[in-house]
Protein backbone atom coordinates (compact mmCIF):
# COMPACT_ATOMS: atom_id res chain seq x y z
CA UNK A 1 0.00 0.00 0.00
CA UNK A 2 2.97 2.09 0.07
CA UNK A 3 3.86 4.75 -2.60
CA UNK A 4 6.23 3.76 -5.36
CA UNK A 5 9.86 4.01 -4.18
CA UNK A 6 9.14 4.09 -0.41
CA UNK A 7 10.12 1.34 1.83
CA UNK A 8 9.01 0.53 5.66
CA UNK A 9 11.26 -1.32 8.00
CA UNK A 10 11.82 -1.24 12.01
CA UNK A 11 15.01 0.18 12.79
CA UNK A 12 15.66 -2.29 16.18
CA UNK A 13 17.84 -0.67 19.09
CA UNK A 14 17.26 3.11 18.82
CA UNK A 15 17.95 4.08 22.90
CA UNK A 16 15.05 2.20 24.20
CA UNK A 17 13.15 1.98 21.23
CA UNK A 18 12.45 -0.48 17.94
CA UNK A 19 11.87 2.42 16.05
CA UNK A 20 9.55 2.20 12.48
CA UNK A 21 10.22 4.04 9.58
CA UNK A 22 9.48 4.55 5.78
CA UNK A 23 12.38 5.45 3.53
CA UNK A 24 12.74 6.82 -0.27
CA UNK A 25 15.83 6.96 -2.16
CA UNK A 26 17.57 4.95 0.26
CA UNK A 27 20.87 4.54 -2.00
CA UNK A 28 24.01 4.18 -0.46
CA UNK A 29 25.99 8.02 -0.01
CA UNK A 30 22.87 9.98 -0.78
CA UNK A 31 22.47 13.21 1.22
CA UNK A 32 20.14 12.56 4.22
CA UNK A 33 16.66 14.45 5.08
CA UNK A 34 14.96 13.13 8.37
CA UNK A 35 11.48 14.48 8.17
CA UNK A 36 9.81 14.46 11.76
CA UNK A 37 6.13 14.65 12.19
CA UNK A 38 3.30 16.34 14.21
CA UNK A 39 -0.04 15.29 16.24
CA UNK A 40 -2.29 13.35 15.13
CA UNK A 41 0.13 12.57 12.01
CA UNK A 42 2.37 9.59 11.40
CA UNK A 43 6.25 8.68 9.30
CA UNK A 44 2.44 7.92 6.81
CA UNK A 45 1.73 11.41 6.41
CA UNK A 46 4.87 12.47 4.66
CA UNK A 47 3.78 9.94 1.35
CA UNK A 48 3.20 12.79 -0.85
CA UNK A 49 6.60 14.92 -0.38
CA UNK A 50 9.03 11.56 0.21
CA UNK A 51 9.10 10.69 -3.61
CA UNK A 52 9.16 14.31 -4.85
CA UNK A 53 12.78 14.44 -2.80
CA UNK A 54 14.30 11.11 -3.58
CA UNK A 55 13.73 12.01 -7.00
CA UNK A 56 16.30 14.73 -6.47
CA UNK A 57 18.43 12.70 -5.09
CA UNK A 58 18.16 12.62 -1.50
CA UNK A 59 17.89 9.67 1.16
CA UNK A 60 14.28 10.58 2.69
CA UNK A 61 13.54 9.29 6.27
CA UNK A 62 10.27 9.52 8.14
CA UNK A 63 10.14 7.84 11.48
CA UNK A 64 7.15 7.10 13.92
CA UNK A 65 8.10 8.89 16.56
CA UNK A 66 7.76 7.90 20.06
CA UNK A 67 4.46 7.57 21.22
CA UNK A 68 3.24 6.97 17.33
CA UNK A 69 2.35 4.18 14.81
CA UNK A 70 4.45 1.27 14.83
CA UNK A 71 7.36 2.62 16.87
CA UNK A 72 7.79 0.77 20.14
CA UNK A 73 6.98 0.67 23.15
CA UNK A 74 4.15 2.58 23.36
CA UNK A 75 3.08 3.42 27.10
CA UNK A 76 -0.27 4.20 26.51
CA UNK A 77 -1.26 5.12 30.19
CA UNK A 78 -2.68 8.32 31.30
CA UNK A 79 -0.48 8.25 34.72
CA UNK A 80 2.40 7.19 33.24
CA UNK A 81 6.67 8.38 33.44
CA UNK A 82 6.72 11.53 31.25
CA UNK A 83 9.88 11.55 31.18
CA UNK A 84 10.21 9.59 27.80
CA UNK A 85 8.17 12.41 26.10
CA UNK A 86 10.59 15.19 27.24
CA UNK A 87 11.55 17.58 24.52
CA UNK A 88 15.25 16.73 25.31
CA UNK A 89 14.59 13.15 25.11
CA UNK A 90 12.74 13.19 21.68
CA UNK A 91 15.48 14.83 20.36
CA UNK A 92 17.48 11.98 21.47
CA UNK A 93 15.36 9.21 19.91
CA UNK A 94 16.60 11.40 16.70
CA UNK A 95 20.27 10.87 17.29
CA UNK A 96 19.53 7.92 18.49
CA UNK A 97 18.12 7.17 14.94
CA UNK A 98 21.06 9.06 12.95
CA UNK A 99 23.37 6.67 15.05
CA UNK A 100 21.56 3.78 14.47
CA UNK A 101 21.19 4.38 10.39
CA UNK A 102 25.20 4.75 10.10
CA UNK A 103 24.97 8.77 9.27
CA UNK A 104 27.45 10.89 10.86
CA UNK A 105 24.91 13.90 9.62
CA UNK A 106 22.00 15.24 7.60
CA UNK A 107 21.53 17.22 4.72
CA UNK A 108 18.10 18.75 6.52
CA UNK A 109 15.88 17.80 9.44
CA UNK A 110 12.25 18.89 8.55
CA UNK A 111 9.81 19.17 11.32
CA UNK A 112 5.90 19.84 11.24
CA UNK A 113 3.66 20.86 13.92
CA UNK A 114 5.01 19.19 17.71
CA UNK A 115 7.82 17.78 15.29
CA UNK A 116 8.81 21.34 14.74
CA UNK A 117 9.96 21.46 18.11
CA UNK A 118 11.64 18.73 18.22
CA UNK A 119 13.88 19.67 15.19
CA UNK A 120 14.55 22.84 16.51
CA UNK A 121 15.52 21.50 19.30
CA UNK A 122 17.87 18.85 17.81
CA UNK A 123 19.68 21.94 15.81
CA UNK A 124 20.46 23.75 18.63
CA UNK A 125 21.47 20.42 21.09
CA UNK A 126 24.11 19.27 18.44
CA UNK A 127 25.33 21.98 15.85
CA UNK A 128 27.03 20.59 13.22
CA UNK A 129 24.63 17.39 12.76
CA UNK A 130 22.56 18.83 10.03
CA UNK A 131 23.32 21.45 7.71
CA UNK A 132 19.72 23.30 7.44
CA UNK A 133 16.66 23.09 9.12
CA UNK A 134 12.90 23.75 7.73
CA UNK A 135 10.20 23.83 10.18
CA UNK A 136 6.57 23.99 9.06
CA UNK A 137 3.33 25.39 10.59
CA UNK A 138 4.58 25.43 14.18
CA UNK A 139 6.90 28.21 14.88
CA UNK A 140 9.98 27.21 17.31
CA UNK A 141 11.74 30.36 19.85
CA UNK A 142 14.93 28.49 20.10
CA UNK A 143 16.85 29.08 23.39
CA UNK A 144 15.58 31.48 26.13
CA UNK A 145 17.92 34.78 26.51
CA UNK A 146 21.10 34.75 28.67
CA UNK A 147 19.98 34.51 32.56
CA UNK A 148 16.18 34.13 31.38
CA UNK A 149 13.66 32.91 34.41
CA UNK A 150 12.54 29.85 33.53
CA UNK A 151 8.59 30.45 32.70
CA UNK A 152 5.61 28.55 34.20
CA UNK A 153 4.30 25.97 32.23
CA UNK A 154 1.01 26.88 30.12
CA UNK A 155 -1.45 25.32 31.82
CA UNK A 156 -0.93 27.66 34.60
CA UNK A 157 -0.93 31.05 32.37
CA UNK A 158 -3.79 33.16 33.05
CA UNK A 159 -5.29 33.38 29.76
CA UNK A 160 -6.58 29.77 30.84
CA UNK A 161 -8.80 31.87 33.51
CA UNK A 162 -9.91 33.99 31.04
CA UNK A 163 -11.35 31.98 28.56
CA UNK A 164 -13.27 30.42 30.80
CA UNK A 165 -14.94 33.85 31.69
CA UNK A 166 -16.20 34.79 28.39
CA UNK A 167 -19.80 35.51 27.43
CA UNK A 168 -19.48 32.23 25.58
CA UNK A 169 -16.86 30.45 27.82
CA UNK A 170 -13.94 28.96 25.74
CA UNK A 171 -10.86 26.27 26.85
CA UNK A 172 -7.54 26.36 24.75
CA UNK A 173 -7.20 22.88 23.07
CA UNK A 174 -3.79 22.48 24.72
CA UNK A 175 -5.54 22.68 27.60
CA UNK A 176 -8.23 20.05 26.80
CA UNK A 177 -4.96 17.34 25.36
CA UNK A 178 -3.28 17.66 28.64
CA UNK A 179 -6.35 16.80 30.87
CA UNK A 180 -7.64 12.84 31.31
CA UNK A 181 -10.33 12.47 29.17
CA UNK A 182 -8.75 13.53 25.63
CA UNK A 183 -7.52 10.14 24.35
CA UNK A 184 -11.55 8.60 25.31
CA UNK A 185 -12.98 11.25 23.61
CA UNK A 186 -11.45 11.14 20.37
CA UNK A 187 -10.28 7.18 20.34
CA UNK A 188 -14.05 6.20 20.67
CA UNK A 189 -15.85 9.72 19.36
CA UNK A 190 -19.49 8.94 18.60
CA UNK A 191 -19.26 8.79 14.76
CA UNK A 192 -16.04 6.90 14.90
CA UNK A 193 -12.39 7.98 14.75
CA UNK A 194 -12.18 7.46 10.66
CA UNK A 195 -15.10 10.09 10.57
CA UNK A 196 -13.55 12.22 13.82
CA UNK A 197 -9.79 12.14 11.60
CA UNK A 198 -11.36 13.05 8.74
CA UNK A 199 -13.28 16.03 10.27
CA UNK A 200 -9.92 17.15 12.09
CA UNK A 201 -8.02 17.21 8.78
CA UNK A 202 -10.90 18.94 7.14
CA UNK A 203 -11.05 21.97 9.36
CA UNK A 204 -7.32 22.56 9.48
CA UNK A 205 -7.02 22.37 5.80
CA UNK A 206 -7.20 24.80 3.24
CA UNK A 207 -10.97 23.01 2.37
CA UNK A 208 -12.23 24.83 4.83
CA UNK A 209 -13.71 28.04 4.55
CA UNK A 210 -13.44 28.74 7.95
CA UNK A 211 -9.66 29.59 7.99
CA UNK A 212 -8.86 32.94 7.77
CA UNK A 213 -5.82 33.57 9.82
CA UNK A 214 -4.24 36.43 10.97
CA UNK A 215 -1.69 38.12 14.02
CA UNK A 216 -3.25 38.14 17.09
CA UNK A 217 -2.88 41.56 19.60
CA UNK A 218 -1.97 39.63 22.55
CA UNK A 219 -2.95 36.85 24.88
CA UNK A 220 -5.90 37.99 26.16
CA UNK A 221 -9.29 35.57 26.27
CA UNK A 222 -10.93 37.81 24.29
CA UNK A 223 -8.02 37.63 21.29
CA UNK A 224 -7.61 33.83 21.28
CA UNK A 225 -11.35 33.18 20.98
CA UNK A 226 -10.60 34.80 17.18
CA UNK A 227 -9.40 31.73 16.65
CA UNK A 228 -11.61 28.41 15.13
CA UNK A 229 -12.71 25.90 18.00
CA UNK A 230 -10.06 23.30 16.97
CA UNK A 231 -7.75 25.90 18.86
CA UNK A 232 -10.08 27.87 20.94
CA UNK A 233 -12.95 25.23 21.82
CA UNK A 234 -16.65 25.86 23.52
CA UNK A 235 -15.76 24.95 27.32
CA UNK A 236 -18.55 22.36 27.31
CA UNK A 237 -17.35 20.59 23.64
CA UNK A 238 -14.34 17.92 23.42
CA UNK A 239 -12.69 17.58 20.35
CA UNK A 240 -14.53 15.28 18.65
CA UNK A 241 -17.89 17.32 19.05
CA UNK A 242 -15.88 20.49 17.26
CA UNK A 243 -15.06 17.79 14.66
CA UNK A 244 -18.43 16.63 13.67
CA UNK A 245 -19.54 20.68 13.45
CA UNK A 246 -17.35 20.91 10.16
CA UNK A 247 -17.20 17.63 8.61
CA UNK A 248 -17.63 17.58 5.24
CA UNK A 249 -20.01 16.25 3.02
CA UNK A 250 -19.57 13.30 0.48
CA UNK A 251 -18.98 15.51 -2.13
CA UNK A 252 -16.16 17.29 -0.74
CA UNK A 253 -14.24 14.24 0.44
CA UNK A 254 -14.28 12.46 -2.72
CA UNK A 255 -12.67 15.34 -4.46
CA UNK A 256 -10.22 15.97 -1.33
CA UNK A 257 -6.92 14.74 -3.37
CA UNK A 258 -4.89 14.86 -0.86
CA UNK A 259 -6.16 13.01 1.85
CA UNK A 260 -7.83 10.02 0.13
CA UNK A 261 -10.41 7.58 2.73
CA UNK A 262 -7.86 5.18 1.30
CA UNK A 263 -4.85 7.07 3.02
CA UNK A 264 -6.43 8.05 6.22
CA UNK A 265 -8.11 4.73 6.28
CA UNK A 266 -4.08 3.81 7.24
CA UNK A 267 -3.74 6.47 10.01
CA UNK A 268 -7.57 5.53 11.67
CA UNK A 269 -6.04 1.94 11.67
CA UNK A 270 -2.46 3.09 13.89
CA UNK A 271 -4.80 5.50 15.91
CA UNK A 272 -7.11 2.63 16.63
CA UNK A 273 -4.57 0.14 17.68
CA UNK A 274 -2.36 2.45 19.60
CA UNK A 275 -4.69 5.35 20.69
CA UNK A 276 -3.91 8.84 21.02
CA UNK A 277 -2.57 8.61 24.81
CA UNK A 278 1.13 7.90 23.93
CA UNK A 279 1.41 11.00 21.54
CA UNK A 280 -0.65 13.66 24.08
CA UNK A 281 1.75 12.80 26.25
CA UNK A 282 4.19 15.05 24.31
CA UNK A 283 1.59 18.13 25.53
CA UNK A 284 1.25 16.64 29.18
CA UNK A 285 5.08 16.38 29.47
CA UNK A 286 5.97 20.22 27.90
CA UNK A 287 2.77 22.10 29.23
CA UNK A 288 2.26 20.30 32.34
CA UNK A 289 5.67 19.76 33.97
CA UNK A 290 7.85 22.35 32.18
CA UNK A 291 10.18 20.08 30.80
CA UNK A 292 10.53 21.71 27.23
CA UNK A 293 11.61 25.21 29.21
CA UNK A 294 13.50 23.02 31.52
CA UNK A 295 15.73 21.00 28.58
CA UNK A 296 16.32 24.63 27.08
CA UNK A 297 18.51 25.97 29.89
CA UNK A 298 21.37 24.75 28.86
CA UNK A 299 21.30 26.71 25.57
CA UNK A 300 20.25 29.96 26.94
CA UNK A 301 21.85 32.26 24.30
CA UNK A 302 22.68 30.06 21.54
CA UNK A 303 21.56 31.15 18.07
CA UNK A 304 21.70 28.81 15.26
CA UNK A 305 24.47 29.29 12.30
CA UNK A 306 22.78 27.65 9.72
CA UNK A 307 19.93 28.40 7.12
CA UNK A 308 16.65 28.01 8.82
CA UNK A 309 13.38 28.49 7.05
CA UNK A 310 9.54 28.33 7.87
CA UNK A 311 6.72 27.30 6.02
CA UNK A 312 2.84 27.69 6.63
CA UNK A 313 -0.11 27.47 4.31
CA UNK A 314 -2.27 30.64 4.23
CA UNK A 315 -5.18 28.94 5.54
CA UNK A 316 -3.08 27.95 8.55
CA UNK A 317 -3.22 29.10 12.54
CA UNK A 318 -0.31 27.48 13.69
CA UNK A 319 1.98 30.90 13.14
CA UNK A 320 -0.21 32.76 15.16
CA UNK A 321 -1.59 30.65 18.03
CA UNK A 322 0.82 31.98 20.24
CA UNK A 323 1.17 35.83 20.18
CA UNK A 324 4.49 36.82 19.33
CA UNK A 325 6.34 33.77 18.47
CA UNK A 326 6.34 33.51 15.14
CA UNK A 327 8.52 37.46 15.24
CA UNK A 328 10.55 35.91 18.25
CA UNK A 329 11.66 32.81 16.01
CA UNK A 330 12.13 35.16 13.10
CA UNK A 331 14.26 37.17 15.03
CA UNK A 332 16.24 35.14 17.17
CA UNK A 333 16.27 31.59 16.71
CA UNK A 334 19.04 32.24 14.42
CA UNK A 335 22.44 34.26 13.45
CA UNK A 336 20.71 35.39 10.42
CA UNK A 337 16.60 35.74 10.55
CA UNK A 338 14.91 33.12 9.75
CA UNK A 339 12.96 33.13 6.17
CA UNK A 340 9.34 32.79 6.36
CA UNK A 341 7.08 31.30 2.99
CA UNK A 342 3.48 31.13 2.79
CA UNK A 343 1.98 28.77 0.65
CA UNK A 344 -1.17 29.27 -1.20
CA UNK A 345 -3.82 26.65 -0.82
CA UNK A 346 -3.03 25.25 1.94
CA UNK A 347 -3.50 25.14 5.41
CA UNK A 348 -1.72 23.50 8.18
CA UNK A 349 -1.10 20.19 6.80
CA UNK A 350 1.09 22.01 4.48
CA UNK A 351 3.31 19.06 3.37
CA UNK A 352 0.08 17.20 2.86
CA UNK A 353 -1.82 19.90 0.40
CA UNK A 354 1.25 21.36 -1.49
CA UNK A 355 3.71 19.04 -1.22
CA UNK A 356 5.31 20.16 -5.02
CA UNK A 357 5.47 23.75 -3.25
CA UNK A 358 6.82 22.43 -0.22
CA UNK A 359 9.63 20.86 -2.22
CA UNK A 360 10.62 23.94 -3.95
CA UNK A 361 11.28 25.64 -0.73
CA UNK A 362 13.20 22.99 0.63
CA UNK A 363 15.09 22.68 -2.46
CA UNK A 364 15.84 26.31 -2.39
CA UNK A 365 16.68 26.42 1.17
CA UNK A 366 19.48 23.55 0.62
CA UNK A 367 20.89 25.59 -2.42
CA UNK A 368 21.03 28.05 -0.21
CA UNK A 369 19.14 30.88 -2.18
CA UNK A 370 16.98 32.21 0.27
CA UNK A 371 17.25 35.84 1.25
CA UNK A 372 17.14 36.39 4.98
CA UNK A 373 13.33 37.77 6.54
CA UNK A 374 11.58 37.19 2.82
CA UNK A 375 8.18 36.50 2.27
CA UNK A 376 7.82 33.96 -0.77
CA UNK A 377 4.08 33.22 -1.82
CA UNK A 378 3.00 30.76 -4.39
Amino acid sequence: MLPKGIRSRIVRGVGDLDMHILEAGFGRGCPAILLLHGFPELAWCWRRLMPILASAGYHVIAPDQRGYGRTTPQPGDYLTDLEPYATGNLANDVFNLIEALDLSSVEAIVGHDAGSIVAGFCALARPGLMRHLVLAASPFAGAPPQGAPLDAPFIFHPVHAELARLNTPRKHYQAYYVGPSANEDMRHSPQGLHSFLRGYFYQKSADWNGNAPHQLAGWSGAELARMPHYYCMPARHDMAEVAAAAMPDARAIAACAWLSEHDLSIAAAEFARTGFQPALNWYRSALVEGMTGRDLIPFQGRRLDIPVAFVAGSADWGPYQAPGLLETMRDRLATRPVSLHVIDGAGHWVHQEQPERFADILFATLNARLAGNRLCCK
